[in-house]
This record gives C-alpha cells, structure tokens and sequence, in this order.
C-alpha cells in the first residue's frame, strides 16, 4: 500500500469558497496536476486513488476523491489493468501525424517495442500544446511510459507528466528526462559548408513554429557557423511546418532575395520551392534550397531535394530502448542526452550560386 505525504494541501471542508481563477470557474477543465496542487500529493498519488485505489492509503484516498469532487474532477471511465500490472502500451506522441519524418521514427520505435512485447499508441498533438497536455492526460493511465516526439509543451508540463510515468523526448531538451536529439550544430555546419562550396555567400533560413525547440537549434547552428564561412544569414517566420507555409514564406523571400535557401523542414522546402517556380524561378539556377528531415518527398520532389537528418529510424528505436530500460530498472530516470550525429544527402536542390539579386 502506498501512502504518500499530504504536505500543507488545503482540506476539503476550505474549498467550499475558491479564489477566483481556480479549477472551479466554469468553463475550465480540471486536471489530475489541478486535484494534487490542492491536495498537496503527488499527480501519481491522484492517479492512483482513481484508478488503483488499493495502493493509495483509504484516508488519503477518501480525501483526494473529496477534493476532486469540489473541484469539478472527474476520472475517465477507462478500463484498467488489476493493480500493481503493467499495461505493456507506450505512449508515442507527435507533433503532426502527417508529417513523414514522424512516421519514420514512429517506424523504429514500434519495431523496437514491438521486439519487447511492448505495443504503440500514437498520439496526434496537432502542433498545439494545449491539445498535447489534455490528449495525455486523457489516456495516461493506460500507459507505462511515453515518448514525446518535438513536443510543443513547456518544460513545467512536461515534468509534470514525468511524475506520474516515465517520459523519454526525442528532437527536443528537457533537463529532466531523458533525450534523444540530433547534432544539430555539426548539422548546420554541413550545410553551410556544402553552400560555400557552391560559392554562396547569402542564405535565408525559412523558421519553424514558434514553440519549436529544434527550430532555434537550427536557427543558432546556421549563426554559430556562418562567420567561419564568410556568410551573412537572415531569417523569415516563423512559419507552419508545411507546404503552405513554404509558399507564404516565398512570398516575403521574393522581396528580399538570397542566392540560397534553408528551410526549417522538407514540407517548407517544397513549397517554398513550387512557390517560386510559379514566379519564374528556376531550383538551382536562380536559387538553391536546402532541406531537413531527409523524408520520403525529397525524392519525389522537382527537382529532387538536398536534405539534411539523422537517422530518424535509429533514433526511434534508441528512444524505445531508453524508455524501455527505464520501465525494467523501476529506477529514477536520469536526464542523459544522446546525440545523434547528421548527413546531408545531396540531391539536385543545389547548384552554382547566381548573381546576387536586388535588394540581397
């Protein structure tokens, strides 16, 4: 039986007036983080009085049950394993289902779990991360663990999460869990190198969303090494990760032209590159575009795409193994960052570079 500590939480017979902005206004979903903060318990502790009662002391239980109902919680009638058994489901969450490169590490983590009779969830947070947090939440308790694929969260709610499973991010940083990210730096440094080659001398870097951790890596790997290349770089967005925002990126581009493009992915890279064709400009000989991901639509692109990734398979798989080995120890997860190192694949994107245009 688990009996956590109570702390200084407020009791149940003080909710009965809550300051305004609480859980209790009308309108605003309470959450499990919402019950414990009051309550003074861990988020687990929560978990467990709604899910697996036998764990939780009766007092403490009959206590957070109490608090729950003033506050307007309610637990999700979802069926759940016997207490104390594993669900064997890992939580995979993703930015945008239809992005490709997602599909690639969700690939290589699925063999891997699968391999270790573990099954896949997948998670669509829509590149919102109030849309993320509530989505978890929602089927938390059907998981042992979770991998957040470029989550859009905050670190605070990302942490909140890793208090009741183990969480393991894969593209971003969070000082307490477990990451697995790419080089990022040396990636950038490809790129510029393989421009400067190509004798150019301007590029512009198309942004990503805003809430994007790997979008200012990409952004600070591309300024970091600019100098040692002679290079001034400038920067347009942010933008959505899509075709559509590559098109709306070419518009503001075609004002301000540069002899070479890095788009924050291969979705902005080909529509910014479909956007100028029906301005008249020809990839590469007016403009070479550079890529990131390597997904599958470099190749069917016109022309093919020059793109920069790791392995994005290897890297699901790794992120697998990391949450697995945690599951087995039953151990405090310790925020060890693997690095992944990156290849540029060359394709036809990228050419001799122009005469410089107006404005450059």
């Amino acid at each position: 039986m688990v009996d956590e500590p109570t702390g200084d939480g407020v009791s149940a017979d003080e909710l009965t007036e809550l300051p305004a902005g609480t859980p209790s206004d009308p309108g605003k979903r309470v959450t499990i983080y919402d019950v414990a903060r009051v309550a003074g318990v861990a988020p687990s502790t929560v978990s467990r009085a709604f899910s697996r009662p036998g764990r939780v002391n009766a007092q403490t239980g009959q206590r957070i049950r109490e608090i729950a109902l003033k506050l307007g919680y309610h637990a999700h009638p979802v069926l759940r394993v016997e207490a104390g058994e594993a669900t064997k489901v890992l939580l995979f969450v993703v930015a945008d289902v239809a992005n490709p490169v997602y599909s690639q590490i969700m690939q290589g983590f699925q063999m891997e779990a699968t391999a270790n009779g573990y099954t896949a969830m997948l998670v669509d947070s829509q590149e919102d991360d109030v849309v993320e947090r509530r989505t978890i939440e929602n089927v938390l308790d059907l998981a042992d663990g979770v991998i957040l694929t470029s989550s859009r969260m905050s670190d605070s709610s990302i942490n909140q999460i890793a208090k009741v499973r183990p969480v393991v991010a894969v593209n971003r940083i969070v000082s307490t869990v477990p990451s697995i990210i790419p080089d990022t730096t040396q990636g950038m440094r490809l790129i510029l190198q393989n421009l400067h080659d190509h004798g150019h001398t301007h590029v512009t870097y198309l942004a990503g969303p805003q809430a994007s951790w790997a979008d200012g890596m990409r952004w600070r790997g591309l300024v970091d090494n600019a100098a040692a290349f002679g290079m001034k770089i400038r920067r347009i967005g942010p933008n959505t990760p899509s075709p559509e925002g590559g098109a709306g990126a070419a518009t503001q581009w075609l004002s301000h032209r540069t002899s070479a493009v890095v788009a924050f992915n291969d979705l902005l890279a080909i529509g910014f590159m479909k956007a100028v064709a029906l301005a008249g400009i020809r990839v590469p000989d007016d403009v070479s575009v550079i890529g990131v991901d390597n997904s599958i639509v470099t190749q069917i692109s016109t022309p093919t795409l020059t793109s920069l990734a790791a392995s994005t398979q290897a890297m699901g798989m790794q992120a697998a193994r990391v949450l697995i080995q945690l599951l087995r120890q039953r151990s405090r997860q310790h925020a060890n960052h693997i690095v992944v190192p990156m290849r540029l694949v060359e394709r036809h994107s990228v050419g001799a570079a122009a005469h410089p245009q107006k404005g450059q």
